[in-house]
């Protein structure tokens, strides 16, 4: 018994050989082929096998996120919109310019008080500080040799007619306190009138004193080198400012 199951081994290994070696072909007997490419197809990939009960694993960290994607990933700061620009205020057209006649204009007698607001209105009608100028002006006092004061307009008219008989010269005089009455003649100083006094007395006329018809003074005259006709019109009806005074033509 023995021996025929050793000889079924011995056929059996024999037919195994014969088969695997493809002895067998021709019988339609041929083994199935194993390429590489299917056979590593079915090998068992150990890296992902994952044991039930082994270590987890620790999960492996993320790297940081980069400033660039961190800086696009957040969300955009709003954009201020922007502010409109006023537009610019148009040109004011400067004033037309008189480009009319000219001509140099003057007034005199202002006191110091009237030469400060003539200054200032000047100012106020547009001329420049070099279109004007105000200068000093001292007056001496001015003496007389004086017959006067006349009660009345006939005795005034009489004397005239004496001094007129002798060939004398004369003025009527309208100063406050002198009026009416007669000047023989005008001097700057008081020492100058005495001697004309005394040359009256020599031709008859015993009658006649010294007087001081204005005291020394100091007055501001007015220049205006340059003006047009308008201007001239516009200071001349400044009035207050004026007082009472009229430009006249420089000489």
């Amino acid at each position: 018994m023995l021996r025929w199951v050793i000889w079924l081994l011995v056929l059996a290994n024999a037919g195994y050989f014969a088969w695997s070696q493809g002895y067998l072909d021709t019988l339609g007997l041929k083994p199935a082929e194993q390429r590489e490419p299917e056979r590593l197809t079915q090998q068992v990939k150990p890296e992902v096998l994952r044991l039930l009960n082994g270590p987890r694993a620790e999960p492996t960290p993320q790297p940081p996120a980069s400033p660039v994607a961190a800086t696009v990933a957040a969300a955009p700061e709003p954009v201020p919109a922007p502010t409109p620009t006023p537009p610019e205020p148009a040109p004011v057209a400067a004033p037309p310019v008189d480009n009319g006649t000219r001509a140099c204009w003057q007034a005199g007698g202002f006191t110091e008080a009237q030469a400060e607001l003539l200054r200032a209105e000047l100012a106020l009608l547009g001329l420049p500080a070099s279109g004007f100028s105000f200068t000093e002006v001292r007056s001496g006092g001015r003496w007389i040799v004086y017959m006067g004061r006349y009660d009345n307009q006939q005795q005034l008219d009489r004397k005239k007619d004496e001094l007129r008989a002798l060939g004398v010269t004369y003025r009527e005089i309208t100063a406050v306190g002198l009026a009416p009455g007669l000047a023989l003649g005008t001097f700057s100083s008081e020492a100058a009138a005495q001697q004309a006094r005394q040359q009256t007395e020599r031709d008859g006329i015993r009658t006649a004193k010294v007087a001081q018809e204005r005291a020394e003074s100091v007055s501001t005259n007015l220049r205006l080198p340059s003006i047009t006709e308008s201007q001239r019109a516009a200071i001349d009806a400044l009035g207050d400012a004026m007082a009472g005074k009229r430009l006249q033509r420089c000489t």
